[in-house]
């Protein structure tokens, strides 16, 4: 499997950039496997000769792209909790972050799904990085006493597959955001479950 491109210059930064934006909305709309290499570089405005500078093939910017997006989401959520003081506000704020990400990237869903026919690896690889980082974070705070204790890395995929379904149930499927009542709901059930238990219950 050819390594992919790294570019040397920004300009060419950009241009690969553009033709990972293009993708995105080929994949999307249109699938993988009716997907086409010159709608990609018409959406992109790049000629044809030139997605070979940095793709070996479709489904290397396929690979490509589903990086792109993990890294992008755990940008996105980053930057949104960097300001957080404990873990119970970040998942607050990480989860109402992730509705919106998911909103702006409609294709997110679909791509990466399609991603498993084509690379199992590299869909596995998206959750599992999505985790990692998660899980650590987790084991973190319960260290410092702001979550219960239990298995870390089960309470990460617990939380990454709630947030993952609503995002499909809103973003993905009705294009909007919940209303306010149903995020608080989710999100008290989510504090309601990560919050250490009172003195007063651990004695029990």
């Amino acid at each position: 499997m050819a390594k992919p491109v790294t570019p040397a210059t920004p300009k060419g930064e950009r241009t690969r950039q553009r033709l990972l934006e293009a993708a995105e909305e080929e994949f999307g709309e249109r699938g993988f496997h009716n997907a086409s290499i010159s709608n990609i570089t018409k959406r992109a405005g790049v000629a044809q000769g030139t997605f070979y500078i940095y793709f070996a093939s479709k489904e290397a910017i396929l690979r490509a792209l589903v990086e792109h997006m993990s890294q992008e989401l755990r940008r996105s959520q980053s930057e949104a909790v960097s300001d957080c003081t404990d873990r119970i506000e970040a998942e607050r704020t990480g989860f109402r972050q992730f509705l919106r990400f998911a909103l702006e990237h409609k294709n997110l869903y679909r791509i990466v799904m399609q991603s498993q026919f084509v690379d199992r690896d590299i869909h596995r690889q998206y959750y599992e990085r999505l985790l990692s980082g998660y899980e650590h974070r987790i084991a973190e705070a319960q260290s410092r006493g702001e979550v219960r204790q239990g298995d870390p890395k089960a309470l990460a995929w617990a939380l990454i597959g709630m947030t993952y379904f609503f995002g499909i149930r809103y973003a993905n499927w009705e294009g909007r955001l919940p209303e306010e009542s149903v995020v608080e709901t989710v999100l008290d059930f989510i504090e309601a479950g990560l919050r250490p238990p009172a003195e007063d219950e651990t004695s029990r």
